[in-house]
């Protein structure tokens, strides 16, 4: 016997949004394009450190740089549709992410976004 929450019609967990075919283009082009901004923000960062390195211990500096970026980075950046709202919210409170770059998504997974930056501005005060 299948449970109601195990039909092909429904997610395992009742409170995950679900996300159409054209919601799911729109948040991975959004997606990819903060993350490819940031991204490129750490290059550029980084080539200015490289640049401006004078001593060897410099590199051990550009090296701990990078490290660090990459660690925030991967736990930042999780595709996984459970998580989007979270992820997108984050990258708008950041301002990674604005709320054009998510047109065409569903008011409910918006209001959550705009929810969960919200959570966030408030608590970093």
């Amino acid at each position: 016997m299948t449970s109601p929450s195990a039909t092909q019609d429904r997610y395992p967990y009742q409170n995950e949004p679900i996300w159409s075919r054209s919601e799911k283009t729109v948040a991975r082009a959004a997606f990819d394009a903060a993350l490819k901004r940031e991204l490129q923000g750490i290059m550029q960062e980084a080539k200015q450190m490289a640049n401006q390195a004078n001593e060897p211990a410099d590199l051990w500096d550009l090296e701990h740089y990078l490290t660090q970026r990459r660690k925030e980075i991967d736990r930042k950046y999780e595709y996984k549709y459970s998580q989007l709202t979270h992820v997108f919210g984050r990258l708008l409170h950041e301002q990674r992410l604005c709320e054009e770059e998510l047109r065409g998504l569903q008011e409910d997974k918006l209001k959550l976004i705009r929810s969960f930056a919200t959570f966030l501005s408030e608590n970093a005060a």
